[in-house]
């Protein structure tokens, strides 16, 4: 069977660290082209792995006619990107958020539909180790209902981690829509609903920019977010935790609770209301100082190749980007806002 063809769109830090070498190794996918508005960055890819180097997206699509893309573009980008992906018939990978409005979001799912092609989006946070076992652990019942819970996810800021520093277009509104809650607070909501099997019914949030005082974008949020189910709990998400990265999860169930990302050694902790202790060592969440495979690209691959629908989908993309959209809007108008 041949080699799918995949082209990466940007050549930023995610491409660089995740899309690129995850796509390399995989033995079904020949990397044919890469395209970035800097030609350096494309072209040093394009030498690596013997492929054609853009600096213009629709060129690429119309010459390479690739069989899928990874969409690794400021946020405001994703939506016009992937849509003229999927018009040219290649299926999309989109990093998150997906989008930046709910109707933008919409598009790129009929565009997908529309051109027989897969969209997918990429909510890591779901594939992690942890988070999976963690799955596995809530499905089989032994903790009962989930009560309340707290979900975080911060770092310095992603001026440690762009190819551009505190240039980032992170920083920049216009480019980024969102700050912190585009950066992580989506893969709160994410991982929220897809641990819970739940959705969010209300959400009410406080959203600010607190340190980084030259960004026209959020650094940091707190959201409360009410279940379908009735439990409640908080994600947070920050650029500003300085002394390192966090992103942990503790849920209080009917029979104990649930800790995961809170140890070193045991990512994931099941404490029941008898008194038994279970400790699982299942590998660790990646950091950007850490990298570790996402499975997104695999995950993304093996659909293609099986004809099989993501189960990180646009429609599931679009349902986590709609609660932090939802938060922006509670901030705004000081009022708790129903979904």
């Amino acid at each position: 069977m041949s080699k799918i063809k995949v082209a990466v769109i940007g050549c930023g830090s995610i491409s660089k660290y995740r899309h690129i070498p995850e796509y390399a190794g995989n033995p079904n996918v020949e990397l044919i082209a890469f395209c970035d508005i800097v030609a350096e960055r494309s072209q040093h890819f394009a030498d690596e792995y013997n492929a054609k180097a853009y600096t213009d997206y629709k060129e690429l699509l119309e010459k390479e006619k690739p069989d899928a893309v990874s969409v690794c573009l400021p946020n405001a980008l994703h939506a016009p990107v992937s849509i003229a992906a999927a018009k040219a018939g290649a299926h999309v990978l989109v990093e998150k958020p997906m989008a930046a409005t709910e109707e933008e979001a919409l598009a790129m799912i009929e565009a997908a539909k529309a051109n027989n092609v897969f969209l997918m989006v990429g909510h890591n946070q779901r594939l992690m180790p942890p988070h999976a076992k963690a799955k596995q652990i809530l499905d089989s019942g032994v903790l009962g209902r989930v009560l309340t819970f707290r979900s975080s996810f911060g770092h310095p800021g992603p001026e440690g981690w762009s190819v551009d520093g505190r240039n980032s277009w992170f920083f920049n509104k216009e480019d980024a829509v969102m700050g912190a809650m585009g950066d992580l607070g989506v893969h709160k909501a994410d991982l929220v609903r897809y641990l819970l099997g739940d959705e969010v019914t209300e959400v009410s949030s406080f959203i600010s920019t607190l340190d980084k005082g030259d960004a026209d974008v959020d650094d940091n949020a707190l959201t409360i977010v009410r279940m379908r189910s009735g439990a409640i709990g908080t994600l947070v998400a920050s650029w500003t935790y300085y002394k390192g990265e966090d992103n942990s999860t503790v849920l209080w169930c009917e029979n104990g609770v649930m800790k995961i990302g809170t140890d070193p050694v045991d990512q994931v902790i099941v404490e029941l209301r008898d008194g038994s202790v279970e400790k699982h060592s299942v590998g660790a969440i990646a950091t950007n100082e850490a990298q570790t495979s996402s499975g997104v690209i695999d995950a993304f691959v093996d659909s293609i190749l099986t004809g099989k629908e993501p189960s990180i989908s646009g429609e599931e993309g679009m349902k986590s980007l709609k609660v932090i959209l939802a938060a922006f809007e509670s901030q705004a108008t000081g009022r708790t806002i129903s979904l």
